[in-house]
């Protein structure tokens, strides 16, 4: 497909490896587009960019244009997938000076985070943050009930009508939950808030693409249709049946092959700051689908080059656990190039002429060659350009290979199990009714450490 490509030269792996793999990456396939696999209930997002509404499209673009007039900040409320989707997508593609150029003109609402965590300093913060700017929320959460994103919406709730009245919080609050249940749809109806629904065959980290991602990225200015124009694409392409030939087969196969070979850690390496939150998102993607009954690779990332002055040096001589998978950008047109220096006391005239780009790509080429060299292979996910549609592909392409992944493991890649454990143990702390039995054994066990 144009615009992605997976280079698998640099990875050790034999065409007879991914061979053996083609009948069960096929077998997976199958699994994951007939929704006959474990988890199937939440396979909704598979066949999405073929079956989008683009009623709903034209719904999301008039509420952010809505939204956009009322406001110079948005605050998405929400943890996990219900934002990490959409700060991947909007930090990969927005001016990463525009803080600078907000001095001079508003084009679009910036977007700022809650409910992501529960520290105290930030959430003050950006309370006395606002006070200067028009806020509008979205507010993300199928049940309403989640900790995180709960407390932090309780208090924007109340800054908003304290600061705009309830009629007029109403119209800067939308709330993106379940169609019929739960304590935010209860809300959202009795106050009137604008809603969006969160499918019941969605889970929250394959859910980029539904309104739970499309709204706060539109209000941000991204292109959300050409974003969807591009998973599309990459649905229409990971149709294909044939291992050799599919890129996002091969991906989950390779994947699979290291696995076995004792690579258990999967680092997700970038050359563009734009793309670490790709690889935040990445890493709940990989860890929440693949990481139970004792299995999975764990999901890590760095960013080079900065990273290369840190972690670099684990990766080159550490334990031979890990294998590399970079996201690189290939179009190397660059037009800011170093400049000639007359003293020249840094050594650097050699670069004289060279593009910032150019030099970035050597920068690639030459970790490439030594962390193959040090024994850690490397899989590359080759973009043509970092824009809407490419990043629309991108997306798809990860989470169809992660649903096939996880077959391929033996796991069910749409539940998390594990989540619930830390859930439990802190509303017992807390002090939540029900949970008195509970709150004992565990502050018992507490003193003994």
């Amino acid at each position: 497909m144009a615009g992605l490509n997976l280079n698998l030269n640099y990875s050790g792996i034999q065409d007879s490896q991914l061979n053996n793999m083609k009948e069960m990456v096929r077998a997976a396939q199958q699994l994951l587009e007939n929704g006959a696999g474990a988890g199937s209930d939440f396979t909704g997002w598979v066949h999405l960019p073929q079956t989008f509404d683009m009623a709903l499209m034209d719904q999301v673009e008039a509420c952010a244009a809505r939204l956009k007039e009322k406001c110079d900040v948005l605050v998405v409320v929400g943890i996990g997938g219900s934002y990490l989707g959409t700060r991947a997508v909007s930090e990969a593609l927005k001016d990463p000076m525009e803080p600078l150029r907000r001095f001079c003109s508003r084009e679009n609402p910036t977007i700022i985070y809650a409910g992501h965590h529960l520290e105290e300093r930030y959430m003050e913060q950006l309370l006395g943050a606002i006070d200067e700017l028009e806020v509008c929320v979205n507010v993300i959460s199928k049940s309403g009930t989640t900790t995180e994103p709960a407390i932090a919406f309780r208090m924007l709730k109340s800054y908003m009508e304290k600061r705009y009245g309830v009629d007029g919080a109403k119209e800067r609050i939308v709330a993106t939950t379940d169609k019929a249940r739960g304590a935010l749809r209860t809300l959202a109806d009795e106050k009137g808030y604008e809603t969006f629904v969160i499918e019941d065959d969605i889970g929250g980290r394959y859910s980029v693409l539904t309104p739970v991602g499309l709204l706060p990225l539109a209000v941000s200015g991204v292109d959300i249709r050409a974003l969807m124009e591009g998973a599309k694409a990459a649905y229409e392409e990971y149709l294909n049946p044939e291992l050799e030939t599919n890129n996002c087969f091969k991906y989950a196969a390779a994947r699979t092959i290291l696995q076995d070979q004792g690579k258990v850690v999967e680092i997700l390496a970038n050359y563009n700051p734009a793309l670490q939150y790709i690889s935040e998102w990445w890493k709940q993607l990989y860890g929440e689908s693949e990481g139970k009954d004792g299995r999975g690779i764990f999901p890590a990332s760095v960013q080079f080059s900065s990273d290369l002055h840190s972690m670099g040096q684990y990766i080159q001589d550490g334990r031979r656990m890990i294998f590399e998978t970079v996201l690189l950008e290939t179009d190397q047109n660059g037009s800011l190039k170093v400049n000639e220096d007359g003293q020249n006391l840094d050594g650097l005239n050699f670069l004289a002429g060279k593009s910032l780009k150019e030099i970035n790509f050597k920068a690639f080429e030459g970790t490439l060659l030594a962390h193959v060299a040090g024994g850690t292979p490397n899989l590359v996910i080759e973009l043509e350009k970092i824009d809407a549609y490419h990043i629309g592909q991108l997306l798809y392409f990860f989470m169809k290979a992660c649903g096939i992944s996880g077959y391929l493991l033996g796991v069910n890649p749409f539940d998390q199990p594990g989540v619930e454990a830390y859930k439990k143990n802190m509303f017992a702390l807390l002090g939540k009714p029900g949970y008195e039995a509970h709150r004992q054994t565990l502050e018992a066990a507490l003193k003994r450490l």
